[in-house]
């Protein structure tokens, strides 16, 4: 496909509208109705979630993350390994960013705030309640790390399933855990024709919530 074809590729946007009165007061609140609604349109992934993190030299990543929770809904939840270059990123800038796209709805939630380590507790229940061949791979993986080669994975997934081999479900690892965002900016995007795309911002003031519409 050359440039220009690239270029021309291109769509329309008329499904639905998104105007003040239509949202609620609450940013998590409005976003889990949203969630809710791109999980019955029976949307692929509609937990993913882009997660842009800060090295120690300004360069910004991103990468794909699942959506685990909205705890007391203040807060977004995911898990990772808390050595992977993610971990570390957080660990030392515990600021990000996540943003969610949902073409089949034609929508996406920006969203901004401070990250926090989730409760051990909450780690604990949510590592322990995935399948044993996953607890095994947080095991095995060193996330992030180079590895020689994929038989090197594999001999270490084998090391792990033998030395837990009557233990299920798996103890946590103490590198692996959730991390929580408390959002201080959420912004609601709904597709609409000539690219007049209706943006609605949620900024946090103290306690409350502040609404506000931003031009396309």
């Amino acid at each position: 496909m050359t440039d220009q074809q690239l270029a021309d590729l291109r769509k329309s946007y008329a499904q639905h509208t998104l105007n003040e009165a239509d949202v609620l007061p609450d940013a998590v609140h409005q976003f889990r109705t949203w969630l809710n609604e791109a999980i019955a349109a029976h949307l692929d992934e509609p937990t993913a979630m882009t997660l842009a993190t800060v090295g120690a030299d300004g360069q910004p990543t991103t990468r794909v993350v699942l959506l685990k929770g909205l705890p007391d809904d203040v807060g977004f939840l995911f898990y990772t390994n808390y050595d992977s270059r993610k971990g570390h990123e957080l660990a030392a800038h515990p600021q990000a960013a996540l943003n969610f796209f949902w073409p089949g709805l034609e929508r996406q939630v920006r969203v901004e705030g401070r990250v926090e380590k989730a409760p051990q507790e909450l780690s604990d229940q949510y590592f322990q309640s995935r399948p044993r061949e996953s607890q095994v791979g947080a095991w095995a993986s060193p996330q992030s790390q180079v590895i020689e080669s994929r038989e090197e994975l594999e001999q270490r997934e084998r090391e792990i399933e033998q030395r837990f081999t009557n233990e299920n479900p798996l103890p946590r690892p103490p590198h692996w855990g959730g991390f929580i965002l408390r959002p201080h900016r959420v912004e609601f995007w709904q597709g609409r024709p000539s690219r007049l795309h209706d943006r609605i911002l949620y900024e946090r003031v103290g306690n409350e919530w502040k609404r506000s519409r931003l031009a396309p």
